[in-house]
């Protein structure tokens, strides 16, 4: 019997690696003769680069640039295929977890970083850029971004505008003359399960910007501005619109990668999954077992384990999903999964929850795998 063992992280608990090596101790305690693949997985959030540079023993390579608030930070890029291809996380140089608890501000936080991180793989030589844009501080709609890659941003006297989301108030104009023409010569596909437009009650601002400290006050000066960025773009001819799925995704950088850079949206679990050879192994598998901090709608809408769920049945491969929670409606997770429950083993607060989070996890795999092997004993 052969088990892929392909989870998310557990956020603020456990990596996908973590996870990966609970769930096979769990499941050599119920049975020594199983044999267990591991796939540690993400969706383009923080940790995607890493996973896949590991996986395809690659390199990781350390940059200094700016953070989310202008603060010098780490990030870092992946070089794999014999460094053709770069793959790195926006949230690297511009996330959420880069800024202090009580200093998120959108209308300050800039993807500049994650525009110095682009030149720097772009100085490697590459031919192929992956970029997963998860977990991002900000709603500056990658004006950030497209400023450390040479594009101006001009306001209607022709100065140029400031960084942050504050910005985007004050732009007329969008000149892409001075752009890397580097980003010309290579092919950028971006890691993203957001189908969010950039503007608009489904907008990155209305959506997404209350967990980037966006105030109430706030909203409605983000999309306003998110919205004259994208009349510049057309005006300029760049696009034709900023509604296409994923726009909105990591504050408006998602639009401005796929018009002014040229990148195409994939899925990120989709992509991490091909990347990582995990989807090729599925038919080697009897048995898939993935899972997650928590599980809710946003899970069957296109999280990274509904996008395993969906792969393994179009491989005919039962799945099992072993989750830190099962919220809200729980019917439709058993029309995702063919297994799914709630780890958790009566603990009554998050923080006892996730004190135990290993332990339970590794509890739960050898209580899967037990039944697997009860319900084979059983008398038909």
């Amino acid at each position: 019997m052969t088990i892929i063992v392909a989870p998310d992280s557990f956020k603020g608990n456990m990596s996908a690696q973590d996870a990966c090596t609970a769930i096979a101790e769990g499941i050599r305690q119920a049975d020594t003769s199983i044999n267990i693949k591991t796939f540690p997985l993400a969706d383009g959030g923080e940790g995607t680069a890493r996973i896949v540079t590991e996986a395809a023993g690659g390199t990781l390579v350390p940059v200094q640039v700016h953070g989310p608030l202008g603060e010098p930070v780490t990030a870092f890029y992946g070089l794999i295929n014999k460094g053709k291809t770069a793959i790195l996380d926006m949230a690297s140089a511009s996330g959420l977890e880069l800024v202090p608890p009580g200093k998120l501000n959108p209308l300050k936080a800039s993807t500049y970083g994650t525009g110095e991180l682009i030149k720097a793989a772009l100085d490697a030589g590459i031919e192929e850029l992956l970029i997963g844009i998860g977990g991002s501080a900000t709603v500056d709609g990658g004006i950030g971004m497209l400023q450390a890659l040479g594009f101006e941003l001009l306001d209607e006297m022709g100065n140029p505008v400031s960084q942050g989301g504050a910005a985007l108030q004050h732009i007329h104009e969008i000149r892409t003359s001075h752009g890397d023409p580097r980003l010309a010569t290579i092919s950028i596909k971006v890691a993203c399960d957001v189908t969010n437009p950039l503007t608009g009650p489904e907008g990155a601002a209305a959506v997404f910007g209350p967990q980037k400290g966006a105030t109430p006050e706030m909203i409605p000066l983000l999309d306003e501005g998110l919205g004259r960025l994208g009349q510049a773009w057309i005006r300029a001819g760049l696009a034709e619109d900023t509604d296409h799925p994923g726009d909105g995704a990591a504050g408006g950088l998602g639009a401005a990668l796929r018009i002014c850079l040229g990148a195409s949206i994939e899925s990120g679990a989709l992509l991490v999954m091909k990347a990582t050879g995990m989807k090729d192994a599925l038919t080697q598998a009897d048995l898939v077992i993935t899972g997650e901090g928590r599980t809710d709608s946003q899970t069957t809408r296109g999280k990274l384990c509904a996008v395993v769920a969906r792969a393994c049945k179009g491989a005919n491969v039962p799945v099992a999903l072993l989750s830190g929670a099962l919220a809200g409606d729980l019917s439709p997770f058993l029309d995702l999964f063919d297994y799914a429950v709630s780890i958790s083993c009566g603990e009554d607060s998050l923080e006892a929850m996730m004190q135990h989070g290993r332990r339970n996890l590794q509890f739960a795999a050898a209580n899967l795998v037990r039944a697997i092997t009860m319900g084979k004993r059983i008398r038909k």
